[in-house]
């Protein structure tokens, strides 16, 4: 098969990318996932979030004016509390993120280094002018179909990680998701 499109390659990458998801996620575990602060920060999170979701809840007819003011306050005493403990869990995090970094872009290197010029890939349809600069990126060529390493590597360990992450059980708690940076703010009545 000279010249032609081999399997081979794509599953291999796919099987690299695995492999370092999983070195991935146990680098985390070392460093993070583990430790009590973390735990506790998870627990702290979840727990807040019941609360201030069952306090949402709560039907506001049966509240009654005088309490209504208080029940506010509270919900935004719980409120900035999962903020701040979103924002630790975050930071966190972050100790472990370099040493991943690493990881992957040493991986990274090595898949560059085997697969330069090389289609590993044909995608079923031609792709939008965006996708396909990134799709076809370093080959030789006009077909648009072609898939490049860069790209093929980037959607498996995308995928990969995400769900292996959830499989684990590592993903964020369901609360810290929606407190960050780019929430969408509440009106509030006061």
């Amino acid at each position: 098969m000279a010249g032609g499109l081999r399997y081979s390659d794509a599953l291999l990458i796919v099987a690299i990318s695995f492999v370092s998801a999983w070195l991935c996620e146990g680098i985390s575990w070392l460093l993070i996932y583990r430790t009590a602060s973390y735990k506790s920060l998870r627990s702290k999170i979840e727990r807040t979030s019941k609360k201030l979701e069952s306090m949402k809840s709560a039907t506001p007819a049966a509240a009654l004016a005088g309490s209504k003011k208080s029940k506010s306050k509270k919900m935004d005493r719980f409120e900035t509390s999962l903020k701040d403990s979103s924002r630790d869990l975050s930071m966190s995090k972050f100790k472990s993120g370099a040493v991943v970094a690493v990881v992957l872009v040493v991986v990274f290197g090595l898949l560059s280094s085997l697969f330069e010029g090389k289609t590993v890939a044909k995608l079923p349809f031609s792709p939008v002018n965006l996708v396909q600069k990134m799709s076809h990126r370093g080959l030789p060529g006009d077909d648009p179909t072609d898939c490049s390493m860069v790209f093929f590597y980037f959607l498996c360990s995308v995928s990969i990680r995400s769900n292996l992450q959830k499989f684990l059980g590592f993903s964020p708690p369901r609360g810290a998701g929606n407190t960050g940076l780019f929430s969408i703010p509440q009106n509030k009545t006061k």
